[in-house]
């Protein structure tokens, strides 16, 4: 298990010891009526469907909140003995090392190809998606570049604002790494620090200063733009606008949340039941309209006001080599953004 822990702890404390949680007891765990998720998705989030769940089919879930990178450290670190039954990931990166790890089970069969085949692998399934785009001020910056390399340029001097210590960031600049190489990714991000990027704590701050007018231009995943939105009474009181580069450029990333059972429970009902749950109609729907994400069941429609999913042409990168973050995050330091 040495290799994943070296994988998602890179530098600094330990995952176990950011967790700070005892494992759950194995009888809380091997309950008929219970099962233990590990949670990668925050609780404000997801809670709602947590709850619905156990209304609906009376599973009661013992849930372990937590970072998705460290959460997956930990089902390393316990191995064969983890309480888990179910990851779920807040993006593909920290699932896809724990299914090179051989740690997760195959999918059931039941929800093995619910969604399209991109956002899947034999071992886990995408939840909800969520693209990379810009947003930015008109007044600041009169017009978004079509592709995030042009960030480098003077007119976005002292503008562009970032969230380097974001997962979401760090997937995107792995995405990059993957597509553009190493030598080119470096390269860009040594440029954008030349040019006075700002960093930001998370994605939210970003989006507000951009829309109060102290920020001309930022890295977000989309949704983020929307829940501004609705907290400002509507589109039509933003100043920010939202904008997606180019297909195929690094700022179109699409990346998923994903879920899977742990390798010790290939067979558990429970476990194959919050899957399937969580793949359904309502709770699709829930994605869209709660937290406008991209739900991935076909037929389901994105948040209102979003481009379309299929419209958003990603890097080509497959989502499981997002695991590489130890050398996303090796880069950031080098050029002192972490």
């Amino acid at each position: 298990m040495k290799s994943i822990k070296k994988l998602l702890i890179a530098g600094g404390a330990t995952a176990l010891a950011v967790v700070g949680l005892s494992a759950c007891s194995s009888s809380s765990s091997s309950s008929e009526n219970s099962l233990t998720v590990y949670s990668g998705r925050s609780e404000s989030l997801v809670k709602p469907l947590y709850d619905k769940f156990t209304e609906q089919t009376g599973i009661a879930l013992n849930v372990r909140y937590g970072d998705s990178a460290e959460l997956s450290a930990q089902i390393a670190e316990e191995g064969s003995n983890t309480p888990a039954q179910v990851f779920y990931s807040q993006d593909a990166g920290a699932i896809g090392a724990l299914e090179k790890a051989s740690l997760l089970a195959p999918l059931p069969t039941s929800v093995a190809t619910t969604v399209p085949q991109v956002y899947r692998t034999a071992n886990w399934t995408g939840i909800s998606a969520r693209a990379r785009s810009i947003v930015y001020n008109p007044t600041l910056v009169p017009k978004a570049p079509k592709t995030v390399f042009d960030l480098v340029k003077p007119e976005y001097k002292g503008q562009l604002g970032i969230a380097p210590n974001n997962a979401s960031f760090q997937s995107f600049v792995t995405a990059m790494r993957m597509t553009e190489g190493n030598a080119k990714t470096e390269a860009w991000l040594k440029g954008i620090v030349a040019n006075g990027v700002q960093k930001f704590e998370n994605n939210v701050t970003i989006v507000n200063a951009i829309n109060d007018g102290k920020l001309g231009i930022g890295l977000v995943n989309h949704y983020y733009w929307f829940e501004i939105a609705k907290e400002k009474g509507g589109a039509q009181n933003m100043k920010a606008t939202q904008a997606f580069t180019s297909p195929g450029d690094p700022g179109s990333l699409v990346n998923v949340s994903a879920a899977g059972l742990t390798a010790t429970n290939a067979n558990n009902a429970n476990a194959e039941k919050l899957i399937a749950f969580l793949l359904s109609v309502d709770s699709q729907t829930y994605f869209a309209t709660e937290t406008f994400e991209y739900p991935l069941l076909t037929g389901i429609p994105g948040p209102d006001g979003a481009p379309p999913l299929s419209s958003l042409q990603s890097p080509p990168v497959k989502l499981n080599d997002l695991s590489d973050l130890p050398g996303t995050q090796a880069m950031l330091r080098s050029v002192g953004l972490i």
